[in-house]
């Protein structure tokens, strides 16, 4: 029987269980498929609450998104509505506006979230 993970080691086993089920090839809907998807499920939960991970710096953030999409710095100008205001956002010279903010969110997908952090 599956059980809450409260412990390190508990984990352990959970993750090792995880795995050697993943090598099966398992039928949707069957005991094991459950199994699984139920210890990812607690896994995930005992991660997100031991070994968080921080939101990104928002002009990481930014940068990042750039390079995934292949968008470069001048069009991100256009976005943010003029090159020198660009560059100061960039270098960390000037804070995004609740404008700039909705636009990087629309344009670029990166969550509103991620963009107000404190910087």
């Amino acid at each position: 029987m599956t059980r809450p993970i409260k412990s390190e080691a508990e984990y352990e086993v959970a993750l090792d269980r995880a795995y050697a089920l993943m090598q099966q090839n398992l039928q949707p809907e069957s005991k094991d498929s459950d199994e699984l998807e139920v210890l990812s499920i607690l896994i995930k939960e005992y991660e997100n609450e031991h070994f968080p991970i921080p939101k990104p710096h928002p002009i990481e953030a930014i940068k990042f998104r750039l390079d995934q999409l292949g968008i470069s710095e001048a069009e991100l100008s256009e976005i943010l509505g003029a090159r020198s205001r660009k560059s100061e956002i960039l270098s960390g010279k000037r804070k995004l506006s609740l404008s700039m903010i909705r636009k990087l969110n629309e344009k670029l997908k990166i969550p509103a979230e991620v963009l107000i952090r404190e910087y």
